[in-house]
């Protein structure tokens, strides 16, 4: 009769499954190669079955190594939401909560959102994993995220999400541009211009395009950058012009350019900033006074 695993041996397997590698699982998990390799081990010979191949370039899971990985992450998922289920009957914000957020709200909300939650709530233990919407709505999947702050709608099954605030784009350019000339440019007009944006895999990209109800092939796009910050510096030399969530410019990413920026003549050129959480989780209404927490900034 086979044994019980451990549901530290499952996560291994899950982490293994994730980085296909036992050095960056072993990372990712916070302990030494060899003690996760020994529980990979001792998963297997509990369950009497070969789950991974290995090489010496990357492992390899087995058919069923992974099917048992998939049921892993179920049974990961729902002990989360039971420890969950526990926090839930606590205080609120009195435990802790596990939030990913995208990077382009994470540097222009949290620093004021942190400092007045651990002024308010002392004892609250806010984890934070910033990444793409990709990444994260995975990790929440998975149960190593509780919830999520991001832009919204973004496609997910089984989850839940809360409408927070719409967030505008504003038009970008340097300030001896011949858009200045304008007071409210059209959307219409981004097509005859060289549009920097973020890379592919930044929802930021596909929110102020659909917001222009443009397409990538109605813009030029010369370069493609990682970070709001980047595309800044790169309007403000003269490459191009840029469309920047009013969240930015409040937390004044300009500032020490020249850059100018316009309202588009359209109403609603905009993206809507949300929360997103399990649909089953247990602790829907803490995250509902998170998200009531942030519209008060």
């Amino acid at each position: 009769m086979a044994r019980q695993p451990t549901l530290k041996q499952l996560k291994y397997l899950s982490a293994v499954a994730e980085h296909g590698h036992f050095g960056n699982a072993a990372k990712a998990s916070h302990v030494s190669q060899s003690t996760l390799s020994a529980g990979i081990q001792e998963l297997e010979d509990a369950l009497g079955a070969a789950l991974v191949e290995r090489n010496n370039r990357r492992v390899i899971l087995t058919t069923l190594g992974r099917d048992v990985v998939e049921r892993s992450r179920v049974i990961l998922t729902e002990v989360g939401d039971l420890v969950a289920l526990c926090d839930a009957s606590a205080e609120p914000f009195s435990g802790k909560m596990r939030l990913g957020v995208i990077p382009t709200i994470a540097p222009f909300i949290l620093p004021a959102l942190l400092k007045k939650l651990r002024r308010r709530h002392p004892g609250f233990q806010l984890y934070i994993r910033e990444d793409l919407s990709e990444h994260l709505v995975d990790a929440l999947h998975h149960g190593d995220l509780d919830v999520l702050l991001l832009a919204l709608p973004y496609p997910a099954e089984n989850v839940e999400t809360l409408d927070l605030y719409r967030d505008e784009f504003l038009l970008a350019f340097p300030r001896d541009h011949e858009l200045a000339k304008i007071r409210h440019p059209s959307t219409t007009m981004l097509g005859s211009q060289e549009l920097l944006l973020l890379e592919d895999g930044h929802c930021l990209r596909d929110h102020a395009l659909d917001a222009c109800q443009l397409k990538d092939s109605d813009v030029s796009v010369p370069y493609q950058a990682t970070s709001l910050n980047t595309i800044v510096q790169m309007v403000a030399n003269g490459i191009g012009i840029t469309l920047l969530p009013e969240m930015a410019l409040s937390a004044r990413i300009l500032f020490g350019t020249d850059v100018q920026t316009r309202h588009f003549k359209e109403k609603d050129v905009a993206r809507t900033i949300g929360l997103m959480w399990r649909r089953k989780t247990p602790r829907r209404a803490e995250f509902c006074m998170l998200g009531d927490f942030i519209k008060g900034e």
